[in-house]
């Protein structure tokens, strides 16, 4: 027999509505794991705007409220306000310079860029902590801290000496995306797939070499932007797992920055990630939601499993971002949506959400630096580029690039 005290509190618990019993959401997950996202070009609007001086730089206001970042029409997506709202617990942050500088200064510019992340970084220490290993991102995360990581955003960025390569390493590089909208000597951009009789040389042997230096050195091979030939090419040489930083699905989107499916089915013998990107162009229309960017995500879910799908969003690299989207604050919502189910897919479990969030990017980095532990013993690749892989992409190289004669002898064995 029920006692009479006991039947006022079953009696009001009877008349809840069984959905309010329900308190926790799919973003609660974000209190557990860190969410890392693949790509923010902030740094790059800090060059536009601020000419990398932080000096009078506010990140801990809202950019949105700054007269001279509005009047710039730089997209202001990010500050740390809006990272805290949308529970960011890890960034890479893109150290870019425009194709305009391939052969010229992209090495001096890429270094500026390099600084301006790191003193960005050090200005802020109680929110933004500097990582260069895989293990430091959930400590950074446990400590209240966003754990920041630098990426370079196009193989221009090197100048095609492997040298430059290795001390970017050196400098906290942990990621290279092979191009960005150019091409390289050695490397095609998704561009060229935009005609279909354009010439393709998709990875060189050259450029073979560059993802095996970035597989002895621990580096994130990186191939959103790359031409649908050049995924195939670091997808078989890679010896270690790969990500699309910032990339959707071609097979929803047909845009030559997506990623086609028979890619992804080689993604996921590598074991990589592709990290969706949210740009409005890339996955629906300039009239995209928040659904479009769960339908991408769901896809890649469906065709490869949850163990290879992550989140690059592009935030402060693209002019539009879709409606429930609008800033780096709106992430949680994504998680919200999945884990409450749909008409087209399963409610999705705390554990897949977690892997979402930055569980399968921080296993993408223990297992880089896996392979670079195995490969301590390989010699490092000393081999310059071809001479005439330079001269073929540029005649006019020699402006530059004035020691370009020195090394025309210096490939008889690539012949």
């Amino acid at each position: 027999m029920i006692g009479t005290k006991l039947i006022p509190v079953l009696l009001i618990i009877s008349l809840i509505p069984p959905h309010h019993c329900q308190l926790s959401k799919g973003s609660d997950i974000l209190n557990e794991v860190p969410l890392i996202d693949g790509h923010n070009d902030l740094p790059y609007n800090l060059y536009r705007v601020e000419h990398n001086r932080l000096k009078n730089f506010r990140f801990n206001s809202d950019l949105r409220q700054n007269r001279k970042w509005v009047n710039s029409k730089a997209d202001t997506y990010t500050d740390l306000p809006r990272l805290r709202k949308g529970k960011v617990g890890g960034q890479f942050w893109v150290a870019f310079v425009e194709c305009d500088s391939n052969y010229c200064d992209a090495v001096e510019r890429t270094i500026d860029q390099i600084d301006v992340i790191k003193r960005l970084i050090k200005k802020y220490p109680k929110d933004l902590e500097y990582v260069t290993q895989s293990d430091q991102i959930m400590e950074a995360f446990n400590a209240g801290k966003i754990a920041s990581m630098i990426e370079i955003e196009g193989g221009h960025s090197i100048d095609s000496r492997l040298s430059a390569l290795r001390l970017f390493y050196e400098l906290g590089v942990r990621c290279m995306t092979l191009t960005h909208n150019c091409n390289t000597p050695w490397a095609d951009n998704n561009l060229v797939d935009s005609t279909p009789d354009s010439k393709k040389k998709g990875l060189t042997r050259w450029g073979q070499n560059v993802v095996k230096e970035m597989n002895r050195l621990g580096m994130i091979v990186d191939i959103s932007h790359v031409s649908e030939g050049v995924m195939v090419d670091t997808l078989r040489i890679s010896s270690a797992p790969v990500i699309f930083s910032h990339s959707s699905v071609f097979s929803i989107v047909g845009h030559t920055r997506n990623v086609k499916d028979h890619v992804l089915k080689m993604l996921k013998k590598n074991r990589g990630v592709i990290m969706i990107n949210f740009a409005a162009p890339f996955v629906s229309s300039q009239n995209a939601t928040i659904y479009d960017v769960v339908k991408h995500i769901n896809y890649v879910k469906n065709l490869i499993g949850v163990d290879h799908i992550g989140i690059g969003a592009d935030y402060d690299g693209v002019a539009v971002m879709p409606k429930g989207l609008e800033d780096v604050s709106k992430y949680p919502a994504i998680f919200d949506i999945l884990a409450e189910g749909g008409k087209d897919w399963t409610a999705w479990t705390p554990e897949e959400l977690k892997k979402l969030a930055g569980l399968n990017l921080i296993r993408i980095f223990r297992e880089v630096e896996e392979v670079r532990d195995r490969m301590k013993n390989v010699d490092i690749i000393d081999d310059p580029i071809p001479y005439k892989d330079v001269m073929k992409e540029n005649p006019d190289v020699k402006k530059c690039r004035l020691d370009v004669d020195h090394y025309k002898n210096a490939y008889y064995y690539y012949s």
